[in-house]
């Protein structure tokens, strides 16, 4: 994540800023320069000779992106994604919403850093990417993945809940963002390996992702994950399938990414470890671990001075590095 400043009193502003604190300026993220713009009395910029509205959604999901005015959308890039949301009347679900709307926007801004495609329903109606974003108050609400459609349980914004999960499943990490990551996961899988030229090595790897997943599923839920997971897995989820493997794989690849970009930008990680920086292939992969492996050390030791749990509680040996290193070299392949 950038560091971001107002550009009309220099104040220091973070990503979700729609006002500055400072100035009273109203403000608007500008996906295509990745840039936070000073709006003006009508609630417009012009950015390349192009005028700039606010997203439609700025009060019930606190979006403060940027919507192309002269394509005549209302809706930014990340809100479009979503194809249901709770109704209006259920202030408390709409409240989840909000939250879970303001983590998908910092998943969709690295996957749009990345270069990766984010193709909607509205480009391939069958296999595009969506969200439904439900409130699991009133109704079953199971969060998966399903042919580009994503489901998660608005209940995961509620920070109590999330925390009793996590702790009665035994996770070591569990947030929101952490959600869309490895749900959208699933989906890159579907986009970059499917049965195309990187099928084979994804087998030899994660293992055949048309293995029958409910079976996976019971054999997980009632027998647990293997003795010794930990020298293979970057979690005890990732060996309930193949498919879930890639997906808790692809998912942390992106925590990596985003905290170094953002160590970067304050300083506290090489300046060439930002998303910018040309990090292709296994040279770029193994200076991106070079850099991740202290600065993750010194995190969690200011964590451990405050009295806080460790910030990264995770190990990553030497059969979960191939694993990522093959996703970076699908996500970031080779220059040519």
């Amino acid at each position: 994540m950038r560091v971001f400043f107002c550009r009309k009193c220099g104040q220091q502003l973070s990503f979700e800023n729609s006002i500055c604190l400072s100035c009273d300026s109203r403000l608007g993220f500008h996906l295509p320069s990745r840039s936070m713009q000073v709006l003006d009395d009508d609630l417009s910029v012009v950015v390349d000779g192009t005028t700039w509205r606010r997203c439609a959604n700025i009060k019930l999901a606190q979006c403060n992106w940027l919507v192309d005015a002269t394509d005549g959308d209302t809706l930014c890039l990340s809100c479009a994604l979503t194809r249901t949301r709770p109704a209006d009347s259920d202030q408390e679900a709409i409240a989840e919403f909000a939250s879970a709307e303001t983590a998908k926007r910092r998943v969709v801004l690295e996957l749009d850093e990345l270069h990766l495609p984010i193709i909607g329903r509205d480009e391939n109606p069958e296999g595009g990417l969506a969200f439904d974003l439900l409130s699991s108050a009133n109704r079953n609400v199971i969060t998966g993945h399903a042919n580009g459609l994503i489901t998660l349980d608005l209940a995961e914004s509620d920070d109590v809940h999330r925390e009793q999960l996590r702790v009665s499943m035994d996770e070591p990490y569990r947030t929101l963002v952490g959600h869309f990551r490895h749900e959208i996961g699933h989906f890159y899988q579907m986009v970059l390996i499917g049965s195309g030229d990187h099928r084979e090595r994804f087998e030899e790897l994660f293992g055949n992702p048309d293995d029958d997943y409910q079976a996976a599923l019971d054999r997980h839920y009632s027998e647990g994950a293997p003795d010794g997971w930990k020298k293979n897995y970057v979690s005890s989820y990732a060996t309930m399938h193949p498919a879930e493997d890639w997906a808790e794989t692809f998912a942390h690849y992106l925590h990596i990414r985003d905290t170094l970009d953002t160590a970067a930008a304050y300083a506290f990680a090489p300046a060439g470890s930002t998303f910018d920086a040309p990090l292709a292939g296994d040279v770029g992969f193994s200076r991106i671990i070079d850099w991740w492996l202290p600065l993750t050390w010194s995190l969690n030791q200011l964590n451990r001075s405050m009295g806080h749990q460790d910030l990264y509680p995770f190990v990553l040996p030497a059969k979960v590095l191939e694993k990522m290193r093959f996703v970076h070299s699908v996500i970031v392949p080779d220059e040519v």
